[in-house]
């Protein structure tokens, strides 16, 4: 068994943590200065990892190589395979005509596209989020937004920002649902922690939307929209993540946001904005528009009940990954007592969200009548206008597992909890990190949950606090995420050559909104402790 060692460069923790973070360093360069593509970007940041973990943490180059691999068939099963099969059942309403008749749908509502930005990128977006999450809110909002008529980059972008609020409590709760199998903590306990961090920032996110969208003249023009809309999320948000926990939370939460802009709608537009067409289609043609994505709202929910997940996780074949499981040793401070690092890989391929999708778009092909020709025709399209995006997947969730087992992921968190009476605002930007690392919050949870837990009980910390921080500061990450970004630039059907610009204008906005995370953790552990359960 290989023990981890986290300063194993001249036995420092600050020289070790600045060589760790040099994949890191690789996919920022890369992408933000030389502008590269994302998948070179994610390639170099691998490479670069492994470098690390051989070299200087002296890592067996097999172990190295087995985390690699370990991570890649995590990037392909559970992450890509949602986005194929979200982007097929898209394309599905594309070639169908009813993608059309959904946009009409929206236009009917509101020609006004701060305010389709408001309904489809945060509020429908947070929607599928709570249903589904792994990329898919982005792939379904981002396309909605460009064939409205938004300019590509701009629809990729402002979805990517507008997936901030719901992530946290994303795919019905599997990222807490991961944070409490990790951190041993009430799930209660982690879900209104969470909620309450996730609430305030939630209430502006809308009003942050209109801002970026076109500065101070366009938030007073649709101040109104952005108040109701942040504040009946927000409101819901926090109230289902207290009171019911969170696997409806997002879910609940969205619906909320879309009836209170529907009702404002009916009484209120933006002036000089006038009322918007009656689209040309009867209801029935409306509802009918609408059959695929009800569909996977209710595959998803009925993959998500406990009762049918059981059914479904019978098929699941548990992997203890070979050349891996059990071959790398934890050590203190990252656990009380040395432990052995698991690696099991869940082939789970019919209780997957992605399977969940793939039903919803077989049900769909049904119901629209759809031949199996044309649906095997555009599944392969989708296959090659995702292969690049999933190789940036791959890699990327490849070099977050190839930094964890190595142990470049604990002594960059041991440096940032090395902070003392500051970690408080550190702690969210732990998760922050995690998730630009891998794109998911729930692997963020995975990686960091624990550490927070021991790093607030070392420096008299409330421990349920740091770990739900970590998860609500995780949601920050997600807009930088080369999977997010490659998924967004898909869907938008924009050149990959954009994918470094739209990093570029996404990283400022992370940051800040990450920073806010932190002074928000700060607020309540020093501030006012007994707003939060411990």
């Amino acid at each position: 068994m290989w023990p981890q060692v986290y300063d194993p460069v001249a036995g420092s923790l600050g020289v070790s943590a600045l060589v760790a973070s040099i994949p890191i360093v690789v996919l920022l360069v890369l992408l933000g200065v030389l502008r590269v593509p994302s998948w070179i970007a994610a390639l170099a940041g691998f490479a670069a990892s492994l470098g690390v973990a051989v070299f200087a943490y002296g890592m067996p180059f097999s172990l190295a190589m087995s985390s690699a691999a370990y991570g890649g068939a995590q990037g392909l099963l559970p992450i890509s395979w949602i986005v194929f099969t979200a982007l097929i059942l898209y394309k599905l309403t594309v070639e169908t005509g009813k993608f059309e008749i959904l946009k009409n749908s929206i236009g009917g509502l509101t020609r006004d596209q701060r305010l389709q930005a408001l309904l489809i990128a945060f509020a429908f977006g947070a929607f599928i989020e709570g249903a589904a999450g792994f990329g898919t809110p982005v792939a379904v909002a981002a396309a909605m937004l460009a064939g409205l008529g938004f300019p590509p980059f701009f629809a990729a972008a402002i979805c990517l920002l507008a997936n901030t609020a719901p992530v946290a409590f994303g795919s019905i709760g599997t990222p807490l649902v991961m944070l409490q199998a990790v951190t041993k903590l009430p799930m209660a306990t982690l879900s209104a922690n969470t909620g309450r961090l996730c609430a305030p920032v939630s209430l502006f996110i809308p009003a942050y939307l209109m801002l970026v969208m076109g500065g101070w003249s366009a938030l007073r023009a649709v101040a109104p929209a952005a108040i109701v809309c942040g504040l009946a999320f927000s409101l819901v948000q926090f109230f289902v993540s207290n009171a019911l926990g969170p696997n409806l939370t997002d879910i609940l939460a969205s619906i909320g946001a879309m009836v209170a802009l529907v009702a404002l709608m009916k009484v209120w537009r933006p002036k000089g904005v006038a009322a918007a067409d009656v689209p040309d289609h009867t209801s029935r043609q409306a509802l009918t528009a609408w059959i695929p994505y009800t569909l996977l709202v209710i595959f998803v929910l009925v993959w998500g009940w406990p009762t049918s997940k059981a059914i479904l996780d019978r098929a699941t074949i548990v992997i203890a990954w070979p050349g891996l499981h059990n071959l790398v040793q934890r050590v203190a401070p990252i656990t009380t007592v040395p432990s052995p690092y698991g690696a099991t890989f869940s082939l789970n391929l019919l209780s997957a969200s992605g399977t969940s999708c793939l039903f919803a778009v077989f049900a769909s092909a049904l119901a629209l009548k759809v031949s199996p020709g044309k649906l095997v025709s555009w599944t392969g399209v989708v296959a090659k206008q995702l292969a690049l995006p999933v190789l940036t997947i791959v890699s990327v969730v490849a070099l977050a597992f190839v930094m964890n087992y190595s142990g470049q992921t604990a002594t960059l968190g041991l440096a940032l909890s090395g902070t003392g009476s500051a970690f408080p605002f550190f702690s969210p930007l732990l998760g922050w990190l995690g998730v630009f690392l891998t794109g998911s919050d729930t692997s963020a949870n995975a990686l960091f949950g624990n550490l927070q837990i021991v790093t607030a009980s070392r420096l008299g910390f409330n421990p349920a606090l740091m770990a739900a921080a970590n998860s609500a500061g995780g949601v920050m990450g997600k807009m930088i995420s080369l999977s997010s970004i490659a998924i967004a630039v898909a869907a938008a059907q924009m050149p990959r050559s954009e994918e470094a610009r739209l990093f570029r204008f996404t990283l400022k906005h992370s940051i800040f909104l990450a920073s806010v995370m932190g002074l928000l953790t700060l607020f309540y552990a020093y501030v006012a402790p007994g707003w939060m359960r411990s």
